[in-house]
């Protein structure tokens, strides 16, 4: 497949990535030299420098023969006027871009991107990816990440393990007789800096970061399993006024009616714009990082903090700052890769990354085949699949201990009509079964194909 990417930033780059490692004929288009020579001799891909809504330097890249456009460069109107252009002069089957405004984004606007008007197929808006997945996350405590699956019907869950878990040092095949009628199914370990596609024999050690998919409806008892039996957070302080933090409080305010929110935003005009906007919630002007501010948002009495600024580092202060003054839990929003190493060390309990999140969303609308979510996991631990099973799949019809998987590959759930089935060596896949894998990203491409009957985009 034929790919141009619009913009060579963190969002940009990692596409390129995940793309080129499966072998994809990936073009990079930005107007900085540096980041181009810089990208190109660390990946396998091609560059080119210019603006991205030029049509020269879109027919440069290939946008002739190109399957697919992804404009993310950090102006909207440049990702929507490449988009424009790609499908008018070169007709590109399809194109994605990432829009930030929400004025373009409101309801009596829906009309503006459609095929007669601006040509884009899918728009992506990375604050309301991340306010969307905060708030699911809030719905699971003690985890520091958590996806849903197959309409909501499968959770992926992304924990620790401490020195409570029950089931440290315990087989992964003892799961199953600990807790007979647990569907539950572990797909990933990540063990310092080593990465594990677990087997059967695979014990969990303290300081593991667990990936385990379970059937939605006994969560909580997976959890518990795993020692974290916290209570959902009924008491919130939201960091930041800006898009995140407003989308996050109106989410929490129409879904969770019962919950206290109180947000603190520094600057006054957005602070009374806010409070215009939220009249389910206490909006305090003032610095997070002030202990009067802390106080008068009663953050002893708080269960979770989430610092959404758009400041790394007030993030992660304003997170130790109540955890220190007896907040219990705290989420942070970083944008930096470099603090996620850290993030551990200190103390913070989740980390919310926008870039993650938005390449996991752009990565959904690429993939080929009978695929219908893929979801990067673990900041490039790997990514979990959902495909259709389809008669003429090679795993459909024979038992699963039979099945020539790809290296890297694991199945971790299978959905029969609302059932989740935990996969052994005797489970038989059948077709119209929905398949949840696990796999390493450069096994994705044998996955496709796997699943596909013909080559389409979903």
């Amino acid at each position: 497949m034929k790919v141009i990417i619009c913009g060579a930033g963190q969002v940009g780059f990692n596409i390129a990535r995940y793309l080129s490692r499966e072998e994809n004929d990936v073009t990079l288009i930005d107007t900085e030299p540096r980041l181009i020579e810089q990208i190109s001799d660390t990946l396998d891909v091609q560059g080119v420098v210019g603006y991205a809504s030029h049509p020269d330097v879109l027919e440069q890249a290939g946008a002739r023969d190109a399957d697919l456009l992804i404009a993310v460069t950090h102006y909207d109107e440049v990702n929507m006027v490449a988009c424009q252009v790609a499908h008018a002069l070169f007709e590109v089957p399809r194109r994605i871009a990432r829009v930030r405004s929400q004025s373009y984004l409101q309801r009596g606007y829906a009309e503006l991107f459609n095929r007669q008007n601006m040509a884009i197929d899918e728009i992506i808006s990375p604050e309301i990816e991340v306010a969307r997945a905060i708030a699911y996350r809030l719905g699971i405590p003690g985890a520091f990440d958590a996806i849903p699956l197959c309409d909501g019907r499968i959770t992926l869950v992304g924990l620790r393990c401490d020195e409570d878990c029950p089931v440290i040092d315990t087989p992964l095949r003892q799961l199953t007789e600990l807790f007979p009628d647990l569907a539950m199914s572990v797909v990933a370990i990540r063990r310092g800096e080593r990465d594990i596609v677990p087997s059967a024999e695979d014990q969990m050690l303290v300081g593991d970061e667990v990936y385990f998919v379970a059937d939605t409806r006994h969560l909580k008892r997976a959890l518990a399993a795993f020692g974290h039996e916290e209570p959902e957070a009924r008491r919130l302080i939201v960091v930041g006024g800006g898009n995140i933090g407003t989308f996050l409080a109106e989410i929490l305010e129409q879904e969770s009616p019962g919950v206290e929110i109180k947000l603190i935003e520094i600057n006054r005009q957005r602070a009374e714009r806010v409070a215009r906007l939220l009249p389910g919630s206490v909006v305090i002007q003032g610095d997070a990082l002030d202990p009067e501010i802390l106080a008068e948002a009663n953050v002893k009495a708080t269960e979770t903090i989430v610092a959404v600024s758009n400041d790394d580092e007030v993030n992660i202060l304003a997170s130790l700052l109540a955890e220190r003054h007896g907040c219990k839990r705290s989420i942070a929003l970083i944008n930096k890769p470099v603090y996620g190493s850290l993030i551990g060390q200190l103390g913070i309990d989740a980390v919310v990354s926008p870039r993650a999140i938005t390449v996991s969303t752009i990565l959904q609308h690429v993939r080929r085949g009978r695929i219908r979510s893929v979801h990067s996991v673990g900041d490039g631990l790997g990514e979990i699949i959902e495909v259709d099973a389809l008669p003429t799949s090679a795993l459909v019809g024979r038992p699963l201990r039979e099945a020539k998987l790809p290296p890297g590959v694991l199945i971790g759930a299978i959905l029969r009509g609302d059932s989740m089935i935990v996969p052994r060596g005797d489970s038989v896949i059948k077709p119209e079964d929905r398949v949840v894998m696990f796999a390493i990203a450069k096994s994705v491409p044998l996955i496709e194909k796997m699943f596909s009957v013909k080559l389409e985009f979903f």
